[in-house]
């Protein structure tokens, strides 16, 4: 970055829209409004680079600056600054004047730059964490289905370590599909027909429809999320593997760590081996 800023533009960013203050060491300021669309930001960029600008500074508000620090960031300095940090300068808050404020900041060298990822890396993030949220929506789901089989006192976690596995899946499918208790359990691995007599006591209760129907929408919405979480593992690891192989195979020799059961945890650690903020 340059040392001595002459001329710095402040943005105020919003979802539609975003505020731009240029402001110079001479006391001159250019103001303009810009839409948050490809031709607002095109305009923008062609202004800051005509004006000569040292430096563009903005806070990191949601991710409403990322598609503008993409367009500038190979062609001019561009300042993502915490929020929670630049609002410790107490000022009177409108959208032009947060701009120009964060434009003065930047003319004097007060913003301490947040680290932004190359964009790569940036998408490969969004992955993980798109992946822990749907992971904790399944997780939902799954409680919530525990809990409508409890209400029936259909306890099939008493012989089922998860109720969500292959066996389960049988058995919860074989009872929507009408089958009887003696076909469900046919059907079930060795190990579990020595408990034909606890299965039968579960299976003998009826489920009401309502139940039954609330139960279906669970497991259909839980399968679909598998499926989806499933992708994003493709992409996530596709990544990895590409770019990380060798800091992977270290992670992955530590007793204990595998893929899918400590994603979340492998990635972060693979951020720190590169030596990353996370």
């Amino acid at each position: 970055m340059v040392e001595i800023i002459h001329k710095s533009c402040g943005l105020d960013i919003h979802k539609q829209f975003f505020i731009a203050t240029i402001l110079c060491r001479t006391g001159e300021k250019h103001q303009q409004r810009f839409e948050r669309n490809d031709d607002g930001i095109l305009a923008f960029k062609k202004l800051v680079i005509s004006e000569k600008c040292d430096v563009v500074a903005c806070e990191s508000t949601s991710d409403f600056w990322v598609p503008i620090y993409d367009s500038l960031i190979n062609h001019i300095p561009v300042i993502v600054g915490n929020a929670r940090d630049m609002k410790a300068f107490t000022h009177k808050k409108t959208d032009k004047i947060d701009s120009e404020f964060i434009a003065q900041l930047a003319l004097n060298n007060m913003i301490q730059s947040s680290r932004v990822f190359t964009k790569n890396h940036r998408n490969f993030r969004s992955y993980v964490r798109l992946r822990l949220k749907l992971v904790q929506k399944r997780t939902d789901l799954k409680n919530e289905a525990h809990s409508i089989l409890a209400s029936e006192m259909f306890n099939l976690k008493d012989v089922l370590t998860d109720i969500f596995g292959k066996s389960g899946r049988i058995i919860l499918s074989g009872v929507f599909s009408g089958k009887t208790v003696d076909q469900i359990i046919e059907s079930l691995s060795p190990k579990l027909r020595k408990k034909y007599d606890q299965i039968r006591d579960i299976l003998d209760r009826e489920i009401s429809q309502n139940t039954a129907f609330r139960l279906q929408t669970c497991l259909k919405l839980i399968e679909n999320l598998d499926n989806e979480i499933k992708s994003l593992e493709i992409e996530i690891f596709n990544y990895v593997y590409e770019n990380h192989k060798h800091e992977m195979g270290i992670l992955m020799s530590v007793p204990g760590i595998g893929e899918l059961r400590t994603l979340h945890k492998i990635t972060y650690a693979t951020l720190l081996f590169l030596g990353l903020n996370v």
